[in-house]
């Protein structure tokens, strides 16, 4: 079984409370969620009540994706405010840039970005101060590199052992 991990960065905020009263309300945090492709389901299952969640806020939705057009039947089947989700799709977009620019407007509950690749310190560190300055999540989407090998036993010579039975 694929697992997934989510890697959380908590950002301690040295700004103004958020603008609206709901203590569900991200304060600036930048999290990284590493999905098994072969396994959407289970990243629905972690995704879904989090940006459920962020739904019931007065911001927007922002999913920088590059390939896949969002459903609008499958966000609504979903639980997700169709009236607050945006996205922008393309391999043309810089999404690590996107994702700044997005994050510090503040306009933004949530900002998910698929990122292929780990970011440097830099990099983490400039989404940090955007997500601090906008109040926001910023939300790195990143397929797992590692392809798991299925086991099972080989063909060949039981040794039969009365140590090990």
């Amino acid at each position: 079984m694929r697992t997934h991990s989510m890697k959380s960065h908590s950002v301690n905020s040295r700004f103004p409370q958020p603008r609206s009263s709901s203590h569900s309300e991200a304060t600036g945090l930048i999290s990284e969620l590493i999905y098994s492709e072969n396994q959407p389901g289970m990243t629905q299952m972690l995704l879904l009540p989090l940006l459920q969640q962020l739904g019931t806020q007065s911001r927007w939705q922002l999913w920088l994706t590059p390939q896949q057009k969002l459903s609008r039947s499958w966000l609504a089947r979903s639980g997700l405010p169709l009236n607050k989700v945006m996205q922008v799709q393309g391999q043309a977009i810089n999404t690590l840039e996107a994702m700044i620019k997005a994050l510090q407007t503040g306009n933004y509950s949530v900002v998910l970005g698929w990122l292929p690749e780990e970011l440097t310190e830099e990099d983490r560190r400039r989404l940090h101060d955007a997500a601090l300055s906008g109040q926001a999540l910023g939300l790195i989407m990143r397929p797992d590199p590692v392809e798991i090998v299925a086991y099972r036993p080989f063909n060949g010579l039981k040794i039969q052992s009365s140590l090990y039975h």
